[in-house]
Order: structure tokens, then sequence, then C-alpha cells
């Protein structure tokens, strides 16, 4: 069910963007509540305020949005001699992981910052004021945790079965997550969350929309012009005592578990997005290291035959068996039985579109829905055949360790 636009996205609004000296944008953010950003090593883009918004849901959520989003942009006056991506109109995403319910979402801020190759602007969006009262930074004095929809220890329960299942041929990859709720004893500030994730994990793409706030190491699709490309990651391994990072590179480069694992991720992107493109590569697997965990990379880079929009891509590729599995409607399936919660955002498509179509989606992953002094966060693993339920909750566990770090301020 779509939300009525705004009334003044009924009307001709007015967009400028201009060349700016913003400065860092995550310390533009005006609003502890209200953040919108997508920002890695410095470069993306921020906003602030509402000029419009679409709240949809459902197995048609994409085309929905990307319907909407085009007639919104129909309806614009706008001047913007920069015209580089995330110049002009722009509307941050976060998308649904699964079709039902699929609450997804579609925010144009009246205010967008952007930094990209070192040039840097402003858009106004229908707004008069692009530099509002920031608010001082708050962070909670205390952190307390609690069990989600789904604890460790059904978490554990729930990949043994999904195991189980593999091992007697019904799929060859399904990927489960758990969750964990947070309360804090204030509201949240969600720039100081951001503001941690960004400091720790400039590799990342650090994004909140709507209360969704994370960095991912994973970019699903970035579509500039007819150039799309993609960064996968699957099979993941972290740090052990007495072991060096170029040790636990080797291990991982070399596991067979985790080289199927990656396998089946590359193959369902690429087997999703070619029919759209007329050429098509993959470089990889290599190593991508971060602090808590490392995993394995590849990029996939296309050129498209036909203008297809970011939205409509990213409901061909989503989800991918980095986040879901292989077979992909087997593994899906299996996902709502074995975990029995609702996802909501966590992994799905999170990121911008602009008003040529331009943008990127990463993987909303390494996150928490933040509500008031609450926050739920969710961690999930990449399963096959050979998968030990142990080391599965282990690996999970360091994934969490980015949400948590940043929560506490550590």
């Amino acid at each position: 069910m779509t939300s009525a636009p705004t009334s003044r996205a009924r009307q001709r609004i007015r967009v400028r963007s201009r060349r700016d000296t913003a400065g860092d944008l995550l310390g533009l953010l005006p609003d502890p509540e209200h953040a919108l950003a997508w920002v890695r090593d410095g470069s993306g883009l921020v906003g602030w305020g509402e000029a419009a918004r679409l709240e949809v849901s459902g197995p048609d959520r994409f085309a929905q949005a990307d319907k909407w989003w085009r007639e919104f942009c129909a309806h614009l006056d706008v001047d913007d001699p920069l015209g580089v991506p995330g110049s002009g109109p722009v509307a941050f995403v976060s998308m649904a992981f699964a079709d039902s319910p699929g609450d997804s979402v579609l925010i144009v801020p009246e205010v967008v910052a952007g930094r990209r190759n070192g040039e840097q602007w402003i858009t106004t969006i229908g707004a008069s004021d692009p530099a509002p009262l920031v608010a001082p930074l708050s962070r909670p004095s205390s952190v307390r945790y609690s069990n989600g929809q789904l604890p460790v220890t059904q978490y554990r329960e729930a990949v043994r079965s999904a195991v189980a299942r593999m091992r007697a041929g019904d799929l060859d990859k399904v990927v489960l997550a758990h969750d964990l709720v947070a309360v804090t004893d204030r509201r949240l500030d969600q720039r100081f969350v951001l503001q941690g994730l960004a400091r720790r994990y400039p590799e990342c793409w650090a994004y909140a929309v709507d209360g969704l706030v994370g960095a991912t190491p994973e970019l699903l699709l970035r579509r500039t012009g007819s150039v799309v490309d993609s960064r996968v990651l699957a099979g993941t391994t972290w740090p052990h005592d007495g072991v060096s990072d170029e040790e636990l590179a080797a291990a991982l480069m070399s596991s067979e578990k985790n080289l199927e694992e990656h396998s089946y991720a590359i193959n369902s992107l690429a087997e999703t997005l070619r029919p759209y493109c007329t050429t098509m590569s993959v470089e990889g697997p290599s190593v991508l290291r971060l602090p808590n965990v490392s995993h394995l990379s590849s990029d996939v880079i296309g050129t498209l035959e036909a203008p297809t929009s970011l939205l409509r891509l990213g409901e061909a590729v989503h989800p991918t068996a980095a986040v879901g599995g292989t077979p992909r409607l087997d593994a899906t399936q299996l996902i709502s039985q074995l975990e029995g919660m609702d996802r909501g955002r966590y992994a799905g498509p999170v990121g911008w579109i602009d008003g040529n179509g331009d943008g990127e989606l990463g993987i909303a992953l390494r996150c928490a829905q933040i509500a008031g002094a609450t926050a739920r966060l969710f961690a999930g693993c990449g399963l096959v055949a050979d998968s030990d339920p142990d080391i599965e909750v282990q690996e999970a566990h360091a994934k969490m360790r980015p949400m948590r770090e940043a929560l506490e301020g550590l």
C-alpha cells in the first residue's frame, strides 16, 4: 500500500544544486533522530528535512517505488549545473528484505549535501534554509542487551536444521540471521552511531534511512549511466589469537567451504544481472580486511543494454545468494520457516537514487533499527552443507561487533 506524497510533491518543486565547501558530511546532520546518510571514507551524501516520502510494501514494492520516483521527478523544476551522480533531486532508499510484509521507504530530503571526487555541493529541494542549527551530539552512558525475536540458542538450532536440509540435498546455500536488542539510558543520537561506524570502518558505506543505521561492506549495485557494478562478499573469517592477518587471508582463500559459498553469491548476482547487460566481467576473489572480519570479495562490472533504473535493477538481483541463498526461492522460504521473524529492512537494499536513475544500493548489513532508546541489531551467516553451527554462532557474534562498538562509543 502506497502512502500519498506530501502536497508539495503534486506541485512543481524547485530543486537547486550549487557548489559548496560543506566540510565533514556527517558533521552537517542537524537532527539526532532523523539522519539520512550514505558515506564512505568521507564521500557520499547526507540529507535532512523531508520534502516528500513514500511508504510501500509487498512483492511489487520496487516497481511501485520506481514509478513514484519517476512521477515525482517529472514535476520538478531543476537547476543543476554540476550534473554529477547525486546532484539534483535525490531520494534515500531502504527496501525490505522479504516480500511480506515488505515495509519499505523512500525519503526525499529538503537539503542534500554531497561530495564526490573532491567536488562538494548542496542541493535544496523545496527548502529555503540549507544550514539549520546543528544540535549538540549526545552519547548514551549505558547500554543493556537482551534477546531479540531469535536468541542465539534458537539461532544455533536453526543453523543445525538448515545444514541438515542442505546435506539432504534440498538446497545448496541459505543465509540465516538472528537479532539482539540494545536499550540505552537515553534516546539514541543516530549521528553518534554513524560517526562511530564511519570512523572505525572507512572501507564500508555508513548509512542511515528512517532509523535503520549501519555500515555495510557490500555494494549490491551502483549505476552510473550505462555502467553498473557490484561488490559481492561471501565467505568470512575473523581474528584468532596467535594467527596473523596474512595467515587468516591465506586460509580464507584456500577454504573449500568459503569458496563454495562465495561462488553461489557471485553466480546469483551475475545470472540475474546479465540479461540487462551487453558485457559483463567478474574480478576476484580477493580478501577484504575489516577490523572485525575478513571477507572473500569479488567485483562484477557490466554495461547496460538499455537505461534501466537502479530500482528496477535492484528488484531483479535482490536477494542475492549473499543474503538469501541458492536456489533463491527455496532459500527464502527456508529463511521464513527457520528464523520465524520479520527481518524488516535488514539485508534489503539501502542507499540512494537520483533524478537520472543513477545511484548506489548497498545491502543493509552490520546495522540496527533504532527507535528512541532501543536498537534492534542483526547479524547473519551464509551456510552450506558442511557449515558448523558453533562456528556460525561465533561468526555472527563477530558481525555484531561494529554496531555494539558504535552504540557503546568504544
